[in-house]
């Protein structure tokens, strides 16, 4: 079992507070974004302390799985996904709303990863989409209430919130939603919404803005559709993607609570503190809401405009003290221990996992004999030879493995 150390990532919309005070450190001053656990290249985790002679501090731990993979991911995690670790495991903290954004396929990943190294882009270069050949479903564990909004609503529904705004681009895409309401209807507004050709003025953007908080004085009757286009408008004034939220699922995530978000599920986080767990790709196709590198054409040939409500995982528990999610996918699974008392409680998976303590301080012990002890904010990375997982102690334990 090693100690890892993590890096930050400092985007803007991240909070000054959240994630210091979640892992007992210092805050600088400067945003605080996401912490990334894990072996991806752009921020691989590094080794603090080991309990291998063999494996040296300051090591990443991207050099430890590539000096012997078949051990340390186990023989059937390297016959599925190579000899790399399938998965990112990420606390996210979001004060402002992230970019509306979608996450690509696998086989678009590769083929855009292949064409872009071909085209000689830098694989740190701002305006690339596409930093590695792998895609990126995601789920999304609460630790505060967490919004957000993820995939379309129904076309009759979205309809229903641009009727009766006054503002000229809203009668406009009401009525294109009355004639097709489909998932054809939501691909033309979304796709006249976002693409250079078609896209209103940021004027045309204000006037649905200020139409919603004009219902919203009078009593809307759907308050929290308008708040959040008003919200929006506020932090990213005449963008597109304002509007876009109007077609879009609400999503309120309570502590405790989970959401998958498949490849080609349009989405955007809004504000809150979580644990994300994902495939192990930094790769996002963006349209608005960002000062980032947007590419709209990209986006629009990877979204699914099927209209589905949130997918929501019901965890399953794991002797007493365990919630497992699950994910419809086979890169990675999670699960959160809650323990108060001085018993062992079995963790579950065998293959190579990350644990992160997010209060209290625990003991981790491995069936090969060794023990590490983790406090708040402290994480580590177990290997497959390390085998079943036991914990003692009183806090809570986050963990990422294969399923």
């Amino acid at each position: 079992m090693l100690r890892i150390g993590n890096a930050t990532q400092g985007y803007a919309w991240g909070s000054l507070t959240a994630i210091p005070e979640l892992l007992g450190i210092e805050a600088s001053g400067r945003p605080v974004a996401e912490v990334w656990l894990g072996a991806h290249r752009s921020a691989p985790s590094e080794i603090e302390t080991s309990q291998d002679e063999a494996v040296h501090a300051g090591t990443t731990l991207a050099e430890v799985i590539a000096a012997d993979a078949s051990t340390v991911l186990g023989e059937d995690v390297v016959a599925r996904f190579g000899p790399t670790l399938p998965y990112l495991l990420k606390v996210i903290a979001a004060e402002t709303p992230l970019s509306l954004q979608v996450h690509p396929h696998l086989e678009t990943a590769r083929a855009g990863f292949a064409r872009e190294t071909a085209e000689g882009i830098p694989i740190d270069a701002p305006h690339r989409n596409y930093k590695d050949a792998n895609h990126k479903p995601e789920l999304i564990y609460a630790l505060t209430t967490f919004e957000a909004l993820c995939g379309f609503r129904a076309p009759r529904r979205a309809a229903e919130l641009f009727a009766g705004l006054d503002a000229p681009l809203a009668k406009e895409l009401h009525g294109v939603l009355l004639a097709q309401p489909s998932a054809d209807g939501i691909r033309e507004v979304f796709t006249q919404l976002l693409e250079p050709s078609t896209r209103p003025s940021a004027s045309e953007v204000q006037e649905v803005a200020d139409a919603c908080a004009a219902r919203l004085e009078a009593g809307s009757p759907s308050p929290r559709a308008d708040r959040t286009v008003v919200s929006l408008a506020a932090a990213y004034p005449g963008d597109p993607g304002v509007v876009t939220s109007l077609l879009l699922n609400p999503v309120t995530l309570q502590p405790g609570e989970a959401m998958f978000v498949p490849a080609g599920g349009v989405h955007a986080y809004l504000h809150g503190l979580g644990v994300e767990v994902m495939a192990c790709s930094d790769n996002v196709l963006r349209a608005g809401l960002t000062p980032k590198h947007v590419d709209v054409d990209e986006l629009l040939r990877n979204v699914d405009y099927v209209a589905a409500p949130p997918i929501r995982i019901a965890p399953e528990t794991f002797h007493g003290a365990t919630k497992v999610y699950y994910a419809p996918v086979d890169d990675f699974e999670l699960s959160v221990t809650e323990i108060s008392d001085d018993d062992l409680h079995p963790l579950p998976g065998r293959g190579p996992r990350i644990l992160l303590c997010v209060g209290g301080d625990l003991a981790v012990e491995s069936s090969s004999g060794g023990v590490l002890g983790l406090s708040r904010g402290q994480a580590a990375f177990v290997s497959a030879a390390d085998g079943p997982l036991t914990v003692r102690g009183r806090g809570r334990l986050v963990q990422a493995d294969v399923p």
